[in-house]
Formats: structure tokens, C-alpha cells, sequence
């Protein structure tokens, strides 16, 4: 069985079986494993995809910018009769935040939010909706924070232009903002619906975003039983099986409210311990078997 496992193209590194420390460890850790692997680049017009069986898709971080091309390219490779993992569908539903509203409709703890279609306009009306003095602005199609913007109630007039420049190019959600990032943003990593590992990310003082290349930091707690619980809901909800799943979200009185359901391209925090490679690789056996 041929397997490739998929990123994207960034300093011709990928091409030459090398895209960041994670995939190379894990790729090597599953040719170890003694499965036939071969990384490949999502968009690379060279590659003959029906040539895999199985296709894994790890880290294309740039289809959010390439959105329509990257579900066209996912189609083909499903009508080439090649297992895409995570499926297909999943992976299109999962592409817009406007998933999230389909999540909160099944009773599942969301952070709120609203949706502003592209040319609409942001009102202050959203202050009072959300009874909040802070509102965070963020496209439904994006990755790593790009274009999230903050809004506090006194300086909504100085950030509204910038908004409505955003809002030309596409859709928009609306949240509260959530005083409880500040306290981090748990990440729960599921392989195969079965609960593997999590980590913490805390942004640096004064900010809201959690990526490292934003200053935040990452640690790896002991979480609570009754968290990974909660986490693992959100799986049950799906229609189908992930191979990966990470489930980001905060804990609001101590209960665990989702913010993203990351199903696409999360980076996994498997930090070469052979440990959590294995329970990725017991997930794709058991799909694949």
C-alpha cells in the first residue's frame, strides 16, 4: 500500500522530503514502521496522485489562501479513487467557520458568535449582543490567526475602516472576546477518535494570540479527565472517523467551550516522542487495515 503524506511548498524543503521537524519525524517514525511513504506537496501540478492508495493530509498550511483550488484538488483526488485522511468531507466542511455554528446547533459548548457576509458592514449593535466591551473579528477561511483583529467598544470608530477594508474580500465571524484565553488555550489531540495527548498554549502578556510566532508559549499540563471528556464530544458529533483531530478551546468555569475544531492541517505537538507517534500510527493502521 502507497501512502503519501501531503504538506505544502515553502523553500523547496518539502519537495526534498523535508517540510518541519514533526512531519520529518513522523514520516521517518512510519517508514520505520516499515509502511511505503512519500511526501508530497498538496498543489505540485507534478505529482500523479493516482498512484497512492492513501492519501494523509498533514500540513498544506497554505489552502486557506488557495481555498477553491485545494477542495478542487481534494475532489480529484477522491475521484481517483484515492483514501483521503482525514475524509474528504470532513476536511470541506471543517475549511469555513462557519462550522462552528453547526457545532453550537447540536448543544455543544461554543464560544458564540456571529457571521458578517463579505461586503456587510460590523456594527456596534454587536457590543450589546454579545454584552461584551470586546469583540474579536476573524475570517471564516484563515489559519494562525491571520487578519484576527480585537475591537474594544471606545475605539471602534478608529478600527471600523480597517474591518470594512477586510469585509470586501470575504466572510467574517463576530465573538466576544473571552477573558479566559488569557489563562491559555487547551489543545486536545485525538487519533482515531481515541484521546492521545494535549498541550497548553498562553499568549505573552498583553496579547490574545496563542501561536509561538506571536510570542505565546507552550506547556503540557496533566489535564483533567473531565476535560478530555468534554474535548472528545465534539468527535462524537461527526459524521464520520478523523485519523487526527485536535480539539483548541478554553475552560470557562471549568467547563471546556470550544473555539476551533481543527481537522485539516493542526500541527499534532508530537515532539519525537515515541510514544504519541505510535498512537497516530495505530490510528492510520486501523484505518487503512
Amino acid at each position: 500500500m502507497k501512502i503519501t503524506v501531503v504538506g505544502y511548498k515553502k523553500e523547496e524543503r518539502f519537495s526534498q522530503g523535508v517540510a518541519n521537524d514533526e512531519d520529518t519525524e513522523l514520516i521517518n517514525f512510519l517508514i520505520h514502521k516499515g509502511l511505503d511513504i512519500v511526501p508530497s506537496i498538496w498543489n505540485d501540478s507534478k505529482v500523479d496522485w493516482s498512484i497512492f492508495d492513501v492519501a494523509v493530509i498533514k500540513s498544506p498550511w497554505d489552502y486557506h489562501n488557495h481555498l477553491k483550488e485545494f477542495l478542487n484538488w481534494l475532489d480529484h483526488l477522491k475521484q481517483s479513487g484515492v483514501k483521503v485522511l482525514n475524509p474528504v468531507e470532513i476536511i470541506q466542511w471543517n475549511s469555513d467557520k462557519h462550522y462552528l455554528k453547526d457545532i453550537s446547533l447540536k448543544g455543544l459548548p461554543v464560544i458564540p458568535a456571529e457571521y458578517l457576509e463579505k461586503g456587510s458592514v460590523l456594527e456596534r449593535g454587536f457590543f450589546d449582543h454579545f454584552n461584551t466591551e470586546k469583540l474579536v473579528v476573524k475570517p471564516c477561511v484563515s489559519a494562525g490567526a491571520q487578519n484576527t483583529i480585537t475591537v474594544n467598544r471606545d475605539h471602534f470608530n478608529e478600527r471600523s475602516a480597517e474591518i470594512e477594508t477586510l469585509l470586501k474580500e470575504q466572510d467574517y465571524m463576530v465573538q466576544p472576546f473571552v477573558d479566559e484565553i488569557k489563562n491559555g488555550e487547551w489543545s486536545f489531540l485525538f487519533f482515531n477518535g481515541k484521546y492521545s495527548h494535549c498541550s497548553l498554549k498562553t499568549p505573552k502578556q498583553g496579547d490574545f494570540r496563542v501561536q509561538h510566532y506571536h510570542g505565546g508559549s507552550i506547556s503540557y499540563p496533566t489535564p483533567d479527565p473531565l476535560h478530555i471528556e468534554q474535548a472528545g464530544s465534539y468527535l462524537k458529533s461527526l459524521p464520520q472517523v478523523t485519523l487526527y483531530a485536535r480539539v483548541d478551546g478554553v475552560l470557562i468555569n471549568n467547563s471546556f467551550h470550544l473555539m476551533e475544531l481543527e481537522l485539516i492541517e493542526p500541527y499534532l505537538f508530537l515532539n519525537g516522542n515515541p510514544d504519541l507517534l505510535e498512537n497516530y500510527y495505530e490510528a492510520l493502521i486501523a484505518l487503512i487495515s
